[in-house]
């Protein structure tokens, strides 16, 4: 640590000693700092924001509208481009000492370095453009930036209508000729396809619809077995209920004789075995024997002594007995079509195995380029759509928020800071200039610095003795070093004033 504190003072011992070096160097490179700070120029500084709305509701309403994202990204990527850049270089100050292609090329990335389009949030963007030529004015710059800044938006808005319209036209061309091959390709697939069915009907669609149309019959047969079902029941229920039910009724005269008789035991019987007695039990079998006995007597008497009237009821049953056993006819005629068709499908399905991979393939071919054309038909008939709607409404609309204005204050560069950073290196120089020059002489400010570097003891150091002329000299010169450095920071305090009163206003 001590070392260190001897290394400290002797130091700045070597600068103190050689401080007029120091002073000077620390003058001259200020004043050639201060130089070349005041004549960089000033840049100004001019930006706007604009707001994309990308809500549309004529485009939602015929389902083609997008997030926006993508055309936000696009302008944002474009607007910068090479090619918008040398139309805002033509059409300001910065193209009127361009002519060759070099000059032009320079231009483009020097301004490139100097626009940037940010996005503060998803809809909001901020075009900052920056501009500084020395040969230009603080106010011919000031309003170059503010034109530069107008410029990218124009180009802005051009570029979203023009764009817009120009990749859609390229968008349709392109599925056009897409469309024309996909269909030329389809027509081709179909004609293999109707020729192969045209030999094979049995294999339209391929195996997997041979297959699908298998189950569907298997599924069908099933539901015709339930319906056969449930109609042979209906069937029978209705011959139950016929054979309950007397063809003829007898009232008022035609009351009595073997006819109504008969009919009386029928109904009796009727009645014994709705309550569900069987042919063993005594009151029925001695009905039935009735019956059989008044059967007889109505045989003998032949149908002209029978009596009686035709029973409604009776014919009623006999019209829903025919229109069920028509049905019942129906459902066994479509049972058994629908095992004729399955046994056929079956057996073509196990005759080729060969042939019915080809109709797989056919098949599938044909229904992916079927699918790709109906895809790229409805892509182009969308974008058509759009596009007519870009004609009438613009899809996006764009909202100034903050128009490029003409900027009062120059945004760079900070000259107090550079001029107290002049200062600081001027100082620092002043310095090492004379420490160097120290270093560089065989002189020791110390008896320790001495003693380290012989390695042999230092006895004693004798004080220099000045006498009262010298004195007196020596404190003359201390003042005038004093009016130097106070010269020195004067002249920053003076030159920073100025930069302080003349910033604020543009000439």
């Amino acid at each position: 640590m001590n070392e260190i504190v001897e290394e400290l003072r002797a130091a700045l011992y070597s600068v103190w000693h050689r401080r007029w070096i120091a002073i000077a160097v620390a003058w001259g490179v200020c004043l050639l700092g201060w130089l070349a700070v005041s004549l960089i120029p000033n840049a100004y500084e001019s930006k706007a924001r604009i707001y994309v709305d990308v809500d549309d509701v004529l485009s939602e309403q015929l389902g083609i509208a997008g997030d926006g994202k993508e055309e936000i990204m696009r302008v944002r990527q474009t607007l910068v481009s090479t090619k918008n850049l040398q139309k805002v270089i033509a059409s300001t100050k910065l193209g009127e000492e361009v002519i060759e292609t070099a000059q032009m090329d320079a231009a483009v990335a020097d301004l490139a370095k100097h626009v940037e389009v940010t996005s503060q949030q998803d809809n909001l963007f901020e075009i900052v453009a920056t501009v500084g030529k020395s040969d230009l004015s603080d106010a011919e710059n000031a309003v170059l930036s503010r034109n530069v800044v107008q410029k990218l938006l124009d180009i802005f808005r051009e570029e979203h209508i023009s764009g817009n319209r120009a990749e859609i036209n390229k968008a349709i061309a392109e599925l056009d000729d897409q469309l024309d091959e996909r269909k030329k390709e389809l027509e081709a697939a179909e004609e293999r396809r109707l020729a192969f069915e045209a030999q094979y009907p049995d294999l339209i669609g391929g195996s997997a619809t041979l297959t699908t149309k298998i189950q569907q019959s298997r599924t069908e047969l099933r539901d015709i077995d339930a319906d056969l079902a449930a109609a042979t029941s209906a069937l029978a229920a209705i011959n139950g209920q016929l054979a309950g039910t007397p063809r003829t009724i007898v009232t008022g005269e035609n009351a009595v004789g073997p006819k109504a008789a008969l009919m009386q035991a029928q109904n009796q019987l009727a009645s014994l075995r709705s309550r569900g007695l069987k042919d063993e039990h005594p009151d029925v079998a001695s009905t039935l024997r009735q019956v059989e006995l008044l059967q007889q007597q109505v045989t003998a008497a032949g149908p002209d002594n029978l009596g009686g009237t035709p029973n409604p009821a009776y014919s009623s049953l006999l019209a829903i007995r025919a229109d069920r056993q028509a049905s019942v006819d129906s459902l066994q005629a479509r049972r058994a079509a629908v095992q004729s068709q399955i046994a056929s499908l079956m057996a073509s399905q196990a005759s080729s195995p060969e042939v019915a991979a080809e109709a797989n393939r056919i098949s599938r071919d044909y229904e992916v380029l079927r699918k790709n054309y109906e895809d790229r038909l409805q892509d182009r008939e969308e974008i058509r759509t759009r596009g007519n709607v870009v004609d009438e409404t613009s899809q996006y609309k764009f909202d100034l928020i903050d128009p490029p204005v003409v900027p009062q204050k120059p945004a760079a560069p900070n000259r107090p800071l550079l001029l107290l950073g002049v200062l600081i290196v001027g100082l620092g120089a002043g310095a090492g200039a004379a420490y160097g020059l120290g270093k560089l002489k065989s002189s020791y400010s110390t008896p320790q610095g001495l003693e380290r570097t012989f390695d042999m003891p230092v006895i004693g150091s004798i004080s220099l003795t000045i006498s009262d002329a010298a004195r007196t000299l020596e404190q003359r010169r201390l003042k005038q070093f004093a009016g130097a450095c106070a010269g020195l920071v004067g002249v920053f305090v003076i030159l920073l004033a100025i930069e302080v009163v003349s910033v604020g206003s543009v000439a």
